[in-house]
């Protein structure tokens, strides 16, 4: 493994925040983290951007890797803007995990002075073939990020990691092989359960809408009609004419609940229950989906595996019962 010079660290993490617009870092700040970033002898020292790949990461690496996941629950990737902090651990890694396709737009660049700088950074989609990525007009000519929503195509993700890993780690490549088997069975197995439990929701009930463009992947693979207010990305401000749209279309279908999501702030799922209130209609408030990150680490959703049944549990639920209260 490679053990970079602190002094080393320190001029990367200043030089590249300098490139990104950061100001008034002092050296102090950057140090502060050395002792808790020490690597471990014989572990690849694993960064990642987003929960589900961070999980993704400890499955297919196993004792053989460190990973340290920079997004935590709650958090969204679309306005997620890399620290001091987040940079120096970046320059510690082995391997940097991310997912590409413009999800981490803000840390372009980061990314970008990493591959420079000799650190084997890896967009965890890039297997993927473009050819069955979704392109919707609205997304301005960009594919869909949000692929861990089908879990198949998620399975093609754990592939790449399985590829990042072994090339990085050769000496450990069996075992990255064997784990990630392992994980592609249960995958498969979980994927069934999706399927099955989205049967239950009779056809003209399978609707799910939702704060942001996020869940356009679920509903192709399960079958749902989706409807998100914000755009593909959390940047984009919903305005009074998209809530009213969305609402006009509530009534009209009796869309008997509506989402909101962890990474997002319920005021705009809110702002539409309001709406078709105003209209007439009475829709709930379903639950909460987990959209752009894990729940809590230690909870039910705060694996990849136990955030996908959380969410097809919450939506199967609301929409057969006709929501919570």
């Amino acid at each position: 493994m490679r053990v970079r010079p602190l002094l080393t660290v320190l001029i990367l993490t200043l030089g590249t925040l300098g490139t990104l617009g950061f100001a008034g870092l002092g050296l102090a700040g950057c140090s502060s983290n050395s002792g808790e970033q020490e690597k471990k002898a014989g572990v690849l020292e694993v960064v990642a951007t987003t929960g589900m790949i961070a999980d993704t990461a400890k499955v297919v690496g196993g004792e053989h890797v460190n990973v340290k996941g920079l997004m935590g629950p709650g958090v969204d990737p679309h306005l997620y803007k890399a620290s001091a902090g987040d940079v120096a651990t970046l320059s510690r890694a082995d391997v940097i995990l991310y997912n590409g396709l413009h999800l981490e737009g803000k840390m372009s660049e980061v990314f970008e002075q990493m591959q420079k700088r000799g650190i084997r950074t890896v967009a965890v989609t890039d297997g993927i073939d473009r050819g069955i990525l979704l392109a919707p007009p609205q997304f301005g000519g960009n594919y869909d990020p949000h692929v861990w929503f089908d879990v198949s195509l998620w399975m093609k993700v754990v592939e790449d990691v399985r590829d990042g890993l072994a090339e990085a780690d050769p000496g450990n490549a069996d075992a990255y092989r064997a784990n990630a088997t392992a994980y592609l069975a249960e995958l498969k197995e979980l994927d069934s359960y999706v399927r099955t439990k989205a049967a239950q929701v009779p056809e003209d009930k399978r609707v799910l809408i939702t704060a942001h463009d996020a869940f356009n992947y679920f509903g192709r693979a399960y079958g749902f009609e989706v409807k998100g207010l914000q755009g593909i990305s959390t940047e984009a401000e919903a305005g009074t004419a998209d809530v009213q749209a969305l609402a006009a279309f509530i009534v009209e279908r009796k869309i008997p609940a509506i989402f909101v999501e962890t990474s997002v702030p319920p005021k705009y799922i809110e702002a539409v229950k309001a709406a078709a209130e105003a209209r007439g209609f009475k829709v709930k408030v379903g639950g909460s989906l987990y959209s752009d990150a894990l729940g809590n680490p230690g909870s039910d959703a705060g694996t990849y595996t136990g955030m996908v049944r959380s969410n097809i549990d919450t939506i199967t639920n609301a929409l057969l019962d006709g929501g919570q209260s």
